[in-house]
């Protein structure tokens, strides 16, 4: 039976593999939310097993103890995202032309496990002292989990995004600016996120205690100095940064003749978020760490970023689609 050999350029659209990379970047915010929850009530330890729950994939008791269902909703959440990740990347590597977008489901199955293995070892390890640190070597672990999360996040809104029929079919020719801006104001997100999660894990919140000065008397620097002061005041001066550098990114966006509409209207969205997180931060400190309002501050850091990312991911689309050659398939063709 002969064979026809699909051009090297060939690059179709795919609903069915694009949904289905649609659904994993959602469902990827529905853990971080319940991540964000079960950190912010101080429910991680709600189960000193793992990877059963009280040894039961359906403990006894867990949908009626708030702290219980936190965690294991989280953990369930999480299994599925493993499977969907999973299913994802083998159907990238049966289906999809590009070599780099199959590559990047690789990665993303890389990660979920070693989350996974890292949301599993902060429990079991979180009785092993770490001398001349008040965390416990499993707590410790919360930190790289939370920024590895983060890094997920990125990963599947890059391969959704690249699935989607307006990757495909349309053209982003926008200037080099907003390319290189694009990826610094990323870096500076994830920096924030990773300055953001130490505190977090620190309990350094509320290591000032008012908002916006640093101090009840109005001073801008803080009284006294420890780690979690200095930790707490470093997250509001790059505030500061992160607002200016976005800021700049969007006008540029809108500035640029090459911007789609799509692409203006994700500038307009990340300014609109950066002002809800400003807020969000202040309320954390005037409703000392309400749980909802802190949750709500951690999910909309990561909407920041995914929204910062897709900007720069979409502003590089004509590179990428043009950098590497399609893999060649092999199909059947009747005589």
């Amino acid at each position: 039976m002969p064979t026809a050999i699909t051009s090297s350029r060939t690059l179709t659209h795919k609903p069915a593999l694009a949904a289905f990379a649609a659904v994993g970047s959602v469902w990827v915010f529905l853990l971080v939310t319940l991540g964000a929850f079960t950190t912010s009530i101080g429910a991680g330890m709600a189960f000193p097993d793992w990877p059963l729950s009280h040894g039961s994939i359906n403990p006894p008791g867990w949908l009626e103890d708030l702290a219980m269902f936190a965690e294991h909703s989280h953990r369930l959440t999480g299994m599925v995202m493993g499977f969907v990740t999973i299913g994802l990347a083998l159907w990238l590597w049966a289906r999809e032309e590009r070599g780099w977008l199959r590559v990047l489901g690789g990665w993303a199955v890389v990660i979920v496990i070693f989350q996974g293995i890292l949301g599993g070892k902060r429990v079991t390890l979180d009785a092993i002292a770490v001398p001349g640190f008040e965390m416990s070597f499993g707590q410790m672990l919360r930190i790289p989990h939370g920024i590895l999360a983060h890094i997920f996040v990125c990963i599947l809104i890059a391969i959704a995004v690249a699935c989607s029929r307006v990757w495909i079919k349309q053209s982003v020719p926008v200037s080099s600016k907003v390319r290189k801006l694009g990826i610094a104001c990323c870096l500076l997100v994830l920096l924030q996120l990773v300055i953001a999660a130490t505190m977090r894990h620190n309990g350094a919140g509320l290591a000032i205690h008012t908002f916006p000065y640093s101090t009840p008397d109005h001073q801008w620097l803080p009284a006294a100095w420890d780690f979690r002061v200095a930790i707490h005041f470093t997250h509001r001066v790059m505030a500061i940064v992160l607002s200016v550098a976005l800021v700049w990114l969007a006008v540029t966006v809108h500035r640029d003749r090459g911007a789609p509409a799509s692409l203006r209207a994700a500038a307009t969205t990340l300014v609109a978020l950066l002002i809800v997180q400003i807020i969000l931060g202040a309320q954390i400190i005037w409703t000392f760490r309400k749980s909802d309002v802190t949750t709500a501050h951690v999910v909309v850091g990561a909407m920041t970023l995914a929204v910062t990312f897709w900007i720069t991911w979409v502003a590089h689309r004509d590179q990428l689609q043009h950098s590497a050659p399609l893999v060649s398939r092999r199909t059947p063709v009747v005589a």
